[in-house]
């Protein structure tokens, strides 16, 4: 989520650059709507008052107006709704969204202040009307038949939005960019001109089977332009787009929109959440349909405004939806959306989803940065016969993409009368191309490139060798001084299987300089880089540098980690030479086999002292195997050209890992063994938020010296980590067995949206609490046994409570921010700690 908005606000600054020319006459453009859901209404008379200048509205609602400057007043009038009077004295403002009101209801009254309506469920025919349905919407599922397959046709349009800007035109970099007139389009839906610069098309054939359950989608055709192809992975880019705008099924509990959770109109508490009116009769495809209205009880929680086109027969089958958003829905970026939905009914009562329809209007920035995306499912040739490819195949994972695909998805469109959905793909790549070809836009791309992949590119096309991370170039910590770090990696344009990297860094303090070198093998071809998925490769490393114990998983040589709330001196060198086999399936089933050989050295900062001998010991070395499993179900994550990050964590996410090493083999000390289990998922809660939940367990059986023993997480930043503790002090506790809890509670204004004047900041209510219950076997103390280093001043053998952290904050403040409050709940007398303290992140989501 962060990289692709972090994409749109970098594209926010070359959008103000590419303007298209306003004409020196006046032109007042807009579109009329429904002011209960959005709906586009049509051949809506639209005139200027005092003349004879007037429109009919089109299809999607929009007119267009050629105003002379003695017109002052815009009417806007259509049968079975409200007059609507507009005064035209801002005469910067070009584009009016008009909502008109039915006159056989005041709907305004209910959206904009519910409490003024007086509402019951008793005897409310539209309640009772809605019940019914819910009670039988399982009746008509096609997944309840033994076999269903359809072909699915996608299109996904991004765009800037309401391009047609006087503003804009006054920028004196205007002039680079004046070719974009040329391709500027005008949307279906809203009326606004805009300039699409993604264009994502697909065709795909979906096989279900009911028992035992099977699922699989052959893609038979995928079609991709894009500015975005330049800074960002066409996998990633797919795969975000897909999570984001994700298709509407009405008859779930929860509806997963913009990563969040949407509650419909047809869920199994919809009544407590929405009101409902039954408003008129209409005919729909021939069918009379009840139309029923629907808005929830607070316009700020995650739930739609719409419409419901019921029939009147027994069946209640729902016909046809028109879905929107609340005025002051808490949600960030998006400010209009419209879904329209189609269903179609079979002989049997069976439903099936015709056309799914999605338009969103997005804004990154308060001025500027306006965004448009359409969304078009189109469901075709549905049948319930029994697949061919369940009969002939073995179970398949993942897409299987057929050759031609280009010529193909031209072939069906056509036959299928599909071309007419938003602009052509010649469109959006001649514009593409002509836009690379300016050199300012050019320089601006690389720019978001380099803030977003953190590497610079050595070639403007197909870069074979990628350097950085940018941010490590620089850093500070205690024990270094000033680290400088220079490093690079190879991509797919040098050898698509076999990647290089490294890096060489100095510390002014320490003197010392620390190094990597590694090769990696990839048995798949890759597009970019090695860490596409899925990943089959063969690892081999050579490193030193610093190991801060305590701090392994946080300490990062990176710019912005440098300043913390307290400097750690728990530093050791370590020298690693290392072989890694990882395999990842399209059922997001991963194992990797480890080994390593490492030897670790004592430091001034942290020595090994003998508690036999009370000598201290220069260092020690380890030759270990590790086993990894990892299994993520329905796992969906983001890829840039460098990094994967997880989109959301609602996949459940299961880890297992063993590592062990013998005594005398491989030049090891030591035995060692350790066994770590680990589950993550994010629970949602419906319009009651959701929890983060992290899991973990470990423990060592061997007899060992500290450094190789648990030692919990300890969070020095000022930022928030959850996966470490914000108050504990570095190796303050030292394990050999431990389970440890991480929660996160997200209540998304359950209680802020309620209070008056707050709820319009949109504020959101985190509570966390996380701990640690661990121990140390006797055989592990050097308190109670020899042949172990001395623990580290600072250092104990947890008791026989957890140590706990619970904490309270506002998440949401100006879109951005995160702030939390946490407190230490015991261990209070040990010395040297903060018992509370106030901790921030950037925290960029819808």
């Amino acid at each position: 989520m962060r990289f692709y908005i972090l994409y749109l606000l970098a594209f926010s600054v070359i959008y103000g650059l590419s303007c298209v020319d306003s004409k020196a006459q006046r032109t007042i453009r807009g579109v009329v709507l429904d002011s209960i859901n959005g709906k586009p209404l049509s051949f809506v008379p639209v005139y200027l008052k005092g003349t004879t200048i007037g429109v009919l509205t089109n299809d999607a609602g929009g007119f267009t107006l050629k105003n002379p400057s003695s017109a002052q007043i815009l009417i806007v009038s259509s049968v079975g709704y409200n007059r609507k009077v507009i005064l035209l004295e801002n005469r910067a403002k070009r584009f009016y969204k008009i909502l008109l009101s039915p006159s056989s209801y005041a709907m305004s009254e209910v959206v904009v202040k519910p409490r003024k309506e007086k509402y019951r469920k008793k005897g409310n025919p539209a309640v009772e009307l809605i019940r019914q349905v819910i009670e039988n919407k399982e009746k008509h599922d096609p997944l309840q038949k033994p076999f269903y397959q359809y072909d699915h046709y996608q299109k996904i349009v991004v765009a800037l939005n309401d391009v047609d800007s006087t503003e804009r035109k006054k920028n004196v970099l205007f002039q680079q960019f004046k070719f974009l007139d040329a391709y500027v389009d005008t949307s279906g839906i809203t009326g606004k001109p805009i300039l699409p610069v993604i264009l994502r098309q697909r065709l795909d054939r979906v096989y279900y089977q009911k028992s035992p359950y099977r699922k699989e989608r052959v893609v038979l055709a995928d079609h991709n332009i894009g500015l975005d192809r330049g800074i960002l992975s066409l996998q990633g880019v797919n795969t975000f787009l897909e999570e984001i705008f994700k298709p509407v099924d009405l008859y779930v509990n929860d509806i997963p929109l913009f990563l969040k959770r949407f509650v419909s109109p047809l869920s199994t508490g919809a009544i407590g959440f929405y009101k409902y009116y039954l408003m008129d009769t209409v005919s729909v495809d021939g069918d009379r349909c009840s139309d029923v209205v629907f808005v929830p009880f607070s316009s700020e929680s995650t739930g739609f405004v719409g419409h419901l086109y019921i029939t009147t027969d027994s069946t209640h089958f729902v016909k046809k939806v028109k879905l929107s958003i609340p005025k002051n829905i808490n949600l960030n970026y998006v400010r209009s959306l419209w879904i329209d939905q189609r269903y179609r009914r079979t002989p049997d009562g069976t439903r099936l989803l015709t056309y799914d329809d999605m338009t969103v209007e997005f804004s990154v920035l308060s001025r500027g940065g306006n965004f448009y995306a359409r969304r078009t499912n189109v469901y075709l040739h549905p049948s319930f016969a029994p697949p061919p490819a369940f009969a002939s195949t073995t179970v398949r994972q993942g897409d299987v993409l057929k050759p031609d695909t280009t010529l193909q998805l031209a072939e069906y469109m056509s036959a299928n009368k599909l071309n007419t959905i938003g602009p052509n793909a010649l469109q959006v790549h001649n514009m593409v191309r002509r836009l690379h070809e300016a050199r300012l836009y050019h320089y601006a791309e690389k720019t978001a490139s380099i803030i977003i992949n953190d590497f610079i590119e050595t070639s403007p096309h197909q870069s074979k060798v990628d350097i950085g991370p940018v941010f490590n170039f620089v850093s500070k910590n205690s024990a270094e001084g000033v680290r400088l770090r220079v490093g690079g990696l190879t991509t797919a344009a040098l050898n698509d299987h076999w990647f290089g990297k490294g890096y060489l860094a100095y510390g002014t303090k320490d003197h010392r300089w620390k190094y990597l070198a590694q090769a990696e093998y990839s048995f798949n071809k890759k597009q970019h880089q090695a860490n596409e998925f899925p990943v089959h490769s063969l690892r081999m490393f050579y490193q030193y540098d610093v190991n801060w114990l305590g701090q392994n998983m946080l300490y990062a040589d990176n710019f912005f980690f440098s300043w913390k709330r307290r400097q750690s001196n728990n530093l050791t060198y370590q020298r690693k030479w290392g072989l890694s086999y990882n395999q990842e399936f399209y059922s997001h089933f991963s194992y990797g086999l480890d080994f390593l050989l490492r030897r670790e050295y004592a430091s001034t900062l942290m020595p090994f002292i003998d508690n036999t001998t009370n000598t201290p010991v220069n260092a020690y070395s380890l030759g270990e195997a590790t086993v990894r499993l990892r299994y993520a179900p329905g796992e969906k994550f983001y890829q840039t050209m460098v990094y994967r990050r997880a989109i959301s964590h609602d996949a459940p996410v299961f880890t297992f890992s063993h590592a062990m090493a013998l005594k005398g083999v491989f030049g090891s000390n030591y035995n060692y063994s350790y066994t770590e289990l680990g589950f993550r998922k994010k629970f949602w809660f419906s319009a009651y938020g959701d929890a983060n939940v992290v899991l973990q367990a470990g423990k060592i059986w061997t007899k060992d010296p500290f450094p190789l023993l648990q030692i919990p997480v300890a969070n020095l930043a000022y930022t928030i980590h959850p996966g470490a503790f914000t108050l504990m002090n570095p190796m303050e506790f030292i394990n050999d067995h431990y389970v440890a809890w991480y929660l996160n509670y997200n209540m998304n204004g359950l209680i802020l949206n309620r209070i008056p004047l707050i709820r319009y900041l949109k504020w959101r209510e985190i509570i966390s609490f996380r701990g640690i219950y661990g121990g140390l076997d006797k055989k592990n103390n050097p308190a109670l046994s020899n042949g172990l280093f001395d623990f580290p001043a600072g250092s104990y053998a947890m008791g026989k409570a957890p140590y706990m952290e619970a904490g309270v904050g506002i998440d949401n403040i100006f879109n951005l921010f995160r702030v939390d409050y946490v407190w230490r709940l015991n261990y209070l007398n040990h010395p040297h700690i903060d018992k509370s303290g106030i901790r921030v992140t950037v925290d960029l989501g819808f």
